[in-house]
């Protein structure tokens, strides 16, 4: 199992379920949608090749026709979910593993607009993080 995020019908993120290698996955509890600006700019930035221009603040994020499909989380009981519709479209065969056409548009834009990736951060993890050869469709 993994999760697929999409924006426009482009993969942009997965995430593998590595519970096998004790990487915890969330798979039993509800799950919540955020957004937040941070100063990653000591290691976010290629070591400070893309310094962030405080000039230009206040930084503003807005979403427009967001949509999210899942099921309804009552409270914090994971079962009332379960106890949901037996059929939800994301569970048919064809979402169950991206297209080889998904993959590259997944590999673009992780080449393109990924400027941080936590395996590859040799500097904060001298050693790569034994979950990251699991979650790469990498090239």
């Amino acid at each position: 199992m993994e999760y697929r995020f999409f924006v426009d019908d482009t993969p942009i993120r997965v995430f593998r379920n590595n519970e096998i290698l004790g990487v915890p996955f969330l798979n039993a509890q509800p799950m919540g949608i955020y957004a937040s600006l941070w100063d990653g700019s000591s290691w976010a930035t290629q070591g400070g090749k893309y310094p962030i221009n405080w000039a230009v603040a206040p930084f503003v994020a807005s979403f427009q026709g967001f949509g999210v499909d899942g099921c309804e989380v009552v409270g914090d009981n994971i079962a009332t979910c379960a106890a949901g519709p037996v059929y939800a479209w994301w569970n048919a065969q064809r979402y169950q593993y991206l297209t080889a056409q998904q993959i590259d548009a997944l590999k673009y834009v992780q080449s393109t607009y990924l400027y941080y990736d936590y395996c590859s951060d040799r500097v904060r993890y001298p050693i790569e993080p034994f979950e990251c050869d699991k979650n790469w469709y990498g090239s």
